[in-house]
């Protein structure tokens, strides 16, 4: 996994390489926790995103069990129901490595669908585990999914940038 630079490049830091990766899912997750005052609490999931923008960028970095931690320390700062962030991260993430696997070569559309789907999943089946069907939270949802879908090529490109720094640290 060497970087541009040839024979004489220096070798990555073990520590940067499993790390980064893992600092930045859960600095994600926290994001959740500044004081952000909004009218519509549209605050896409920024640790899931993240997440699956490593899981497609470079599937070795994380592991198939990596969510059951992030989902846990996910719904210990989000004030989800415990356990839902690790069932639902879970899950969508067997599902897009599953779609992986079947498809033959990959593009950015593609991860960009993909991801899409997760994190829809991910925000629809969290609403019905966390707030009862008569709450009128539907749009806000809505809106949710629609920010997160088009706010993840920001997010892939963020962790495109921290793996190419990943592999220069020495």
């Amino acid at each position: 996994m060497r970087q541009q630079g040839g024979a004489f490049a220096p070798e990555p830091s073990p520590v940067a390489m499993w790390a980064i990766p893992v600092a930045s899912v859960m600095i994600g997750s926290l994001i959740t926790i500044l004081p952000l005052v909004a009218t519509f609490p549209v605050l896409p999931p920024l640790g899931l995103m993240t997440l699956l923008a490593w899981r497609m960028l470079r599937p070795e970095t994380i592991r198939i069990w990596s969510p059951l931690p992030f989902g846990f320390f996910d719904d210990l700062v989000s004030g989800q129901p415990l356990g839902s962030a690790m069932l639902l991260w879970t899950l969508a993430f067997l599902i897009v490595d599953l779609l992986d696997r079947r498809l033959v070569s990959r593009d950015f559309w593609q991860d960009w669908v993909l991801a899409a789907g997760a994190i829809a999943f991910c925000l629809i089946a969290g609403r019905l585990l966390a707030t009862p069907l008569a709450a009128h939270v539907d749009t806000v949802l809505l809106f949710q999914v629609i920010a997160a879908v088009l706010l993840y090529p920001l997010v892939a490109r963020l962790v495109a940038s921290l793996d190419t720094r990943r592999g220069q640290s020495a």
